[in-house]
């Protein structure tokens, strides 16, 4: 049996037939004819081009500020844990691949374009960075040290480094918790004291005496006395207001932990976790920790 099956109508493989209210085919557009051109066509398609550019570059930068997010968010996850020497390996490879992610979009953010698009990435890179470095020191990073661990030559700005700031109180409230409950005491530090010269002791004069030991609340109080007296840097309306009432709430989660365990440490099992997220019972009114207006 011969099964005659008919020629396609128009050409164009995997194009629909576009039709009218009535189902009617519509006709073909000759889109290869030439549109008419005037003395303002060439400027208009300088526009076009220049905005076509425009979005390619913020869809790049938007792409690699994401990854390079998820990457130091990943950072910040290994370094609450002790960090033995894989782990520090694997810290030093999402390193790698920030610095990789970071030099494709390099050209796209020099010059003007370093405040025309938003690179939110960098303040999670700074969290990260700043979090590590307090680990092992103790110490607060400084702007200029956190310029020169950035793997790329990308200017890092006033609210890049403020923000992340701001997001290491948080980390340090965290932190703070899970070692109080594994250990039933407060993270304390020691940090040699400086002598009336200026100078620190040396290693064979030291005594209890001449060692500061500084609780991580202590670290936490001044990060937020010293946030709340800045004056505010750029960013969206509302955003440094709105994180620096978390930041406070998080400093009062921490000393309602110390209180607890100043004055029902003994009482409590080891292993106790205290809940956050109850809210603060102490005198006054709860006006004098909120966020402001």
């Amino acid at each position: 049996m011969l099964v005659i099956v008919p020629k396609r109508k128009h050409s164009d493989m995997g194009a629909g037939v576009k039709r009218d209210y009535q189902g009617k085919e519509k006709a073909k557009k000759n889109v290869g004819a030439d549109q008419p051109r005037n003395a303002y066509t060439s400027m208009f398609e300088a526009f076009r081009d220049e905005l076509d550019e425009h979005h390619d570059r913020r869809n790049r930068i938007g792409k690699v500020s994401r990854d390079v997010t998820a990457l130091s968010k990943k950072i910040v996850r290994k370094l609450s844990r002790p960090i033995p020497r894989h782990i520090q390996s694997e810290i030093d490879g999402r390193l790698k691949e920030i610095a990789e992610l970071l030099e494709t979009i390099q050209p796209d953010v020099q010059g003007m374009n370093r405040h025309r698009y938003p690179l939110f990435c960098l303040e999670e890179f700074v969290e990260a960075v700043s979090f590590a470095h307090y680990l092992h020191h103790q110490a607060l990073m400084t702007p200029t040290a956190a310029q020169e661990a950035l793997p790329a030559d990308i200017e890092l700005t006033a609210p890049d480094y403020v923000f992340g700031i701001f997001d290491l109180t948080g980390e340090m409230m965290r932190f703070a918790t899970s070692v109080t409950a594994l250990t039933g005491s407060m993270p304390t530090g020691e940090t040699p004291q400086k002598s009336s010269g200026g100078e620190a002791q040396s290693e064979d004069h030291r005594d209890e005496e001449s060692v500061l030991k500084r609780s991580i609340l202590a670290d936490m109080q001044d990060v937020s006395s010293m946030l709340q007296i800045c004056p505010t840097v750029g960013g969206k309306s509302g955003t440094y207001a709105k994180k620096l009432g978390i930041m406070i709430e998080q400093v009062c989660k921490v000393e309602r932990l110390g209180y607890g365990l100043a004055v029902r440490g003994t009482e409590r099992p080891k292993g106790w976790m205290p809940d956050l997220n109850e809210g603060y019972t102490g005198g006054g009114d709860g006006d004098d920790f909120g966020t402001g207006d």
